[in-house]
């Protein structure tokens, strides 16, 4: 931490004293030991998405095996509902990748093997999930377009997916390519770039995608934005390639309100950078963060912002999270380290970290330790979080009484109201699925103290809306049902 504070003093003069660190909930975990380890790093699982389909929530995890889907509806209890093996699988895996398009499809590359001339290759493998918990049906699985990837990023709107570090089609390796997944079972080639605007590019590690406006982590090369529109001829925006404790280049996300862009160097030692992108001509780095680990080890791998959060998955130092409700300066404020590996020169520990689903709920990949679970960070409903599939959307009635509280959550068959408002003495009760439908509503009077309601017959096990509407206010709460 001091070096943090003299470092940040030295370049940019005093910034603030971080606040006070949290213990993240930690609410379960999973693994399968039946797996093995890379030859390489001896991970045995890489990276983490999640998906909400039926009225359920499911972490989405890569393993050396293949695409691993475990129903976290019940945290406390994740359970393995279905298993995608990859093309290629065994200790020869380290890196899978994953990103979906908003309506259920999930898209997987792995990078391994990267040789055109390997007697397996792997392949671009697209996967259809809203049948979950029901079998996943793969709809594409071929090697024609792309045997290995690094990352993938897909702006969904504009109904792209972005390759990085990627090779297939007989078009040799490149930096980078772009796909059109308008229809998303048939991927349509469009163009790649090993160079943007004359400026040569030895590879696009990974980047961030925003109505075709693409932040490039360039790893040797530094950072780059660029204009996308025309996918075969895009606009070169502004390049970074000389910033404070530069590095490999690997991975970043911008802010909510597009002025910064948070960054991560893959060199132990380095801090996390801020970047003001607010011009992309003179874009510099104004602030750093780190996992308070004052180790010359520690090492940041990959992050996303969700609202006014940056969650961060630190190799040694587990899950890292940051306020950033004032973007240009964030805070640390909770951090659960899921490795028991010890500090080394090397890369293992906490690989991703995803924090969209409608719960709140935060995922973290362990490469060693598998799936953990941990209870949202952001306690108020975040625009940014992942509706259930089919159209539904994740916004909800933000809680207006704070002295109302239900429990158990989940629940089997009974559950209580417990009301410490003396002026509520009746209130509509109601239940609703994920998609805003009411399956149960009762006038109830109401009590100082418990208020004990059975469990309609007609709630199926799932993930559900509990609302209470009284006098001026609507009280809504996340109900699981097991």
């Amino acid at each position: 931490m001091k070096n943090l504070l003299l470092s940040t003093l030295l370049f940019f003069g005093f910034a603030g004293l971080h606040a006070q660190v949290e213990q993240a909930t930690l609410l379960g975990q999973w693994s399968d030991d039946s797996l093995v380890g890379s030859d390489r790093y001896d991970n045995t699982y890489n990276e983490i998405w999640g998906v909400a389909v039926n009225n359920r929530e499911y972490a989405v995890i890569g393993s050396t095996f293949g695409t691993h889907f475990i129903d976290i509806t019940d945290p406390s209890n994740p359970v393995e509902v279905q298993v995608v093996k990859g093309a290629v699988s065994g200790p020869v895996i380290i890196h899978r990748d994953y990103h979906d398009n908003g309506e259920g499809i999930l898209y997987a590359v792995a990078d391994e093997p990267g040789n055109a001339n390997a007697t397996e290759k792997s392949t671009l493998q697209i996967m259809d999930m809203r049948n979950l918990p029901g079998p996943v049906e793969v709809l594409y699985d071929s090697d024609e377009l792309i045997f290995r990837s690094h990352n993938i990023f897909l702006d969904e709107p504009n109904k792209r997916l972005y390759a990085f570090i990627a090779n297939g089609a007989g078009l040799g390796f490149s930096a980078m390519r772009i796909y059109d997944i308008s229809n998303p079972a048939n991927p349509v080639f469009l163009a790649l770039h090993n160079s943007l605007v004359g400026i040569n590019i030895q590879q696009v590690h990974d980047g961030y995608v925003l109505d075709h406006i693409a932040y490039l982590n360039l790893g040797p090369g530094g950072f780059a934005i660029a204009d996308f529109t025309d996918a075969a001829n895009p606009v070169l925006l502004g390049t970074l390639d000389n910033y404070p404790e530069q590095g490999y280049n690997h991975s970043g996300w911008l802010s909510q309100d597009g002025d910064y862009y948070y960054m991560a160097d893959e060199n132990h030692g380095r801090r996390m950078k801020v970047v003001d992108v607010r011009d992309p001509t003179d874009m510099e780095v104004i602030n750093f963060m780190d996992a308070g680990n004052p180790s010359p080890t520690s090492i940041p791998h990959n992050q996303i912002v969700a609202c006014d959060y940056l969650y961060v998955s630190y190799y040694y130092d587990g899950l890292q999270v940051y306020d950033i409700s004032d973007p240009a300066n964030p805070e640390r404020i909770a951090e659960y380290d899921t490795s028991k590996e010890p500090d080394a020169n090397n890369f293992k520990g906490a690989w991703g970290v995803y924090p969209f689903l409608p719960s709140g709920n935060v995922l973290v990949a362990d490469m060693q330790e598998g799936l953990f679970v941990f209870e949202a960070i952001d306690k108020e409903p975040c625009d940014q979080r992942r509706g259930m599939l089919n159209g539904v959307s994740t916004q909800e009635v933000a809680t207006t009484n704070s002295l109302l509280s239900i429990h158990p959550n989940p629940v089997t068959d009974n559950f209580t109201i417990t009301n410490a408002d003396p002026k509520l003495t009746e209130a509509e009760v109601s239940i609703q699925d994920i998609t805003g439908k009411v399956i149960w509503l009762q006038q109830m009077d109401f009590l100082q103290g418990g208020n004990s309601v059975a469990l309609p017959q007609q709630v199926a096990a799932g993930m559900y809306l509990l609302s209470v509407r009284g006098d001026g206010f609507i009280h809504t709460e996340r109900l699981v049902v097991e």
